[in-house]
């Protein structure tokens, strides 16, 4: 998720809405979903994203966009709109009108803000209609190589001999790393102390340098330091291992159960979108995330395609992470600013 961090891309654009997907006929035929009438009489289809070019909800709606324009037969655009942890971006498309042609691209922190923001200008719950959760990112715990451990076990051991001492590294307060960092006090019973930081590469960056010992790090964005040994990975935050770290193990395997923190990237349209138009474009996303150049690039970043290709559970999905957080945040008297 924030973001919290996001994934790291490097995007050349030369303006902010970039043109991803051509519906022209002869590309589109292949893809295109049998007798479906076009979204929204045929309008262009915005995917606006929450974060700024570069980032990993961005990342996620340039890979997903032509796929998503083809299987649709029109035009697909993505307009970053980024600001206030993804509240402009979600407040532009709460007011948008519910055709389907204005789709909000977020990142986990949309599950996160309810509880950070008590008076966002929208209702999470009401405003909006998910449609899909396109894929979900691991992070992996690393620590600086002089730091003197080589294991979870070790980093518990550690902390609880002197609370309060060992530190970890986030992008800023209500974070996805703050947040990490919260979760692994609460299931492991330390205190560690939390260093904000104004954004993730300055944060990984100090972590690197030996300033701060602990970061909760994006599998993508972390694995060349860890490649070449300026970061030590200790446990992958998912269930399972990832592909790109196959010998690092999982908090469970390291001795943490009940650990899970996932980044991820919901597609949500305002809520009073109509049902057939909604399946039309749940099936569209479903047909655009079975490709398998989406789904190696989707791996390609150290995540996998939403585990329910059917997307029928995606906002329970989305709900689960909103009480997960939601509790975390109450409970460890979590404030941004």
């Amino acid at each position: 998720m924030t973001q919290a961090t996001r994934l790291s891309a490097r995007t050349p654009l030369s303006r902010r809405t970039l043109l991803v997907a051509s519906a022209a006929a002869a590309v589109a035929a292949p893809w295109r979903l049998a007798t479906a009438a076009p979204i929204a009489g045929g309008k262009t289809i915005t995917l606006v994203v929450s974060y700024p070019a570069g980032g990993g909800a961005d990342l996620m709606a340039r890979i997903i966009a032509p796929r998503l324009g083809e299987a649709l037969g029109q035009n697909v655009v993505v307009d970053n709109k980024p600001g206030a942890s993804g509240q402009l971006a979600a407040s532009a498309v709460a007011r948008a009108t519910p055709d389907g042609a204005t789709l909000l691209l977020d990142a986990s922190s949309f599950a996160v803000n309810p509880s950070l923001y008590p008076k966002l200008p929208y209702d999470s719950n009401k405003a909006f209609v998910p449609l899909a959760v396109l894929a979900t990112f691991p992070n992996v715990l690393v620590c600086h190589p002089g730091f003197g451990v080589t294991s979870v076990k070790e980093v518990i051991a550690r902390a609880k001999a002197k609370p309060d001492d060992v530190a970890y590294a986030s992008s800023g307060n209500g974070s996805a790393q703050h947040l990490a960092g919260a979760l692994f006090e609460e299931r492991t019973g330390v205190r560690l102390s939390h260093i904000p930081y104004r954004g993730g590469g300055p944060a990984m960056n100090d972590v690197m340098g030996g300033q701060v010992p602990l970061f909760f790090a994006n599998v993508a964005s972390s694995l060349g330091h860890i490649q070449s040994g300026k970061l030590r990975a200790l446990a992958v935050t998912a269930p399972v291992r990832a592909r790109s770290l196959p010998d690092v193990p999982t908090m469970a395997e390291a001795g943490v159960p009940n650990y899970e923190v996932l980044e991820w990237n919901p597609v949500l349209a305002p809520a009073s979108i109509a049902a057939d138009t909604r399946t039309q474009l749940v099936a569209a996303i479903r047909k655009a995330l079975a490709d398998p150049e989406v789904l190696g690039r989707i791996r390609a970043l150290g995540g996998d395609v939403f585990a329910d290709p059917t997307q029928a559970s995606a906002g329970k999905f989305i709900q689960a992470q909103q009480a997960q957080w939601g509790k975390v945040i109450r409970e460890r008297k979590i404030v941004v600013g």
